[in-house]
């Protein structure tokens, strides 16, 4: 008989939890989340744990929720459609230049990044450091703008929102934007970046809806943030146009920093080149109806990327590790998943408390990158061995390509 790769997680009175964990610590708190989840009624079959699983609001990060009738806004969460887009270059490591500077620096000015207001007017009109023509931007919108109208109508407040102002923008935290080379030397850009504030706006405000939906129904859960929508229901119904819209956002906000993020690098290295070579443009943080086990259900990736038979994805390390573009072996069990990533094994807090600059600048050595306090939360050490999560996920994706970052921005 063929061993299994994956572990189960024991739940006293909730659907099964298949882990493929295996060589990879997975803290207790996590696994309290995991079966607090697995109790909820609705789940489908059993929920599939990813290497990079980690504590989440509500829900583990790494984790895939498959439900029938019923969709949690908080295990999509308020970063809804975060994910990855790669683009291979016919660039080599050779055309880079020696000094990686003014590149990064190129990048950083093309590209409005960090919590600061770099951000446009509603006329397009440039403001903070945004210097790329909003060409782009409004095109990109306008092919938005309509629906998000109509949700507007039914939800006013989200009009208020960064929504058009945020279109082309990277954000903080995690988000980053790379210069990668692959394993034969080939340039890759390589962005992680989501729908920023109007996905944040929507995801808190179907939360809120489902917590009172809760409470007005008498209805108890293991954890607040398992509130859930019932199918049927207009609060249901308004939140999947949403949450489509948002993930459709996220997905164009990636496509415009790439067309900025080449036109960026074009400033610098002046030999031709082309892009998308190799193209990959993947959720992370979604949900989305399909077909499993002969039911059509709704499975919510929370950190997980789709690993269809053949599909492409990408799974990024940390600053100073391998990243990888995987093709995925459709494991049904995994509902046809892969990680996100390497996954954190400690808190921002922990890390700033645990390491400082000068640890940061050794462990990114080799990377252009800032190197100041400011960035120490995502000091490499602050997340699992990307070899070990690649491993623990064999049976469910192939390594296409390693990249290797060179110059690396965060938000």
């Amino acid at each position: 008989m063929e061993k299994l790769n994956y572990d189960t997680l024991d739940t006293s009175n909730g659907s099964p939890i298949k882990m493929w964990t295996q060589g990879v610590p997975v803290e207790e708190s996590a696994k309290q989340q995991l079966a607090n989840t697995a109790r909820m009624p609705f789940i489908y079959k059993h929920i599939a744990v990813m290497p990079d699983v980690h504590l989440g609001k509500g829900s583990t990060i790494g984790s895939v929720i498959p439900t029938l009738g019923a969709i949690i806004p908080a295990a999509v969460g308020v970063d809804i459609g975060c994910g990855m887009m790669a683009a291979k270059t016919t660039l080599n490591a050779n055309d880079l230049p020696d000094n990686l500077g003014p590149l990064r620096s190129a990048i950083e000015r093309a590209i409005p990044h960090g919590m600061s207001p770099k951000t446009r007017s509603h006329r397009g009109r440039d403001e903070g450091s945004w210097n790329t023509p909003p060409a782009p931007v409004d095109a990109a919108w306008t092919q938005l703008k309509d629906e998000f109208d109509v949700i507007c109508q039914k939800t006013p407040k989200l009009s208020k929102t960064n929504n058009y102002r945020h279109l082309g923008t990277l954000g903080g935290g995690n988000h980053f934007i790379e210069v990668c080379l692959d394993e034969t030397g080939a340039v890759w850009f390589m962005l992680h970046s989501g729908s920023r504030g109007v996905g944040n706006a929507i995801g808190s405000h179907f939360i809120e809806l489902a917590k009172k939906d809760m409470r007005t129904h008498f209805i108890n859960l293991p954890d607040d943030d398992l509130a859930y929508l019932e199918e049927g229901t207009t609060h249901y119904q308004d939140y999947v146009e949403a949450v489509g819209w948002a993930q459709r956002f996220a997905r164009t906000n990636r496509e415009v920093m790439m067309h900025n993020l080449i036109a960026a690098v074009r400033t610098i290295i002046t030999k031709p080149f082309e892009t998308h070579v190799e193209a990959v443009n993947c959720h992370h943080n979604y949900v989305q109806r399909e077909r499993h086990f002969g039911k059509d259900v709704l499975i919510t990736r929370k950190g997980a990327v789709s690993a269809r038979p053949g599909e492409l994805g990408i799974i990024p390390g940390s600053m100073g590790a391998k990243s990888f573009i995987v093709r995925g072996k459709g494991n049904e069990e995994s509902f046809n998943s892969c990680s996100h990533g390497a996954g954190r094994t400690m808190s921002r807090n922990e890390a700033k408390r645990r390491f400082n600059a000068d640890d940061h600048a050794r462990a990114t050595s080799g990377v252009e990158c800032r190197k100041d306090a400011s960035v120490v939360d995502e000091i490499p050490m602050a997340y699992k061995d990307i070899d070990a999560v690649m491993h623990a996920q064999r049976d469910l994706v192939e390594v296409v390509h390693t990249l290797k970052q060179v110059v690396c921005v965060k938000g």
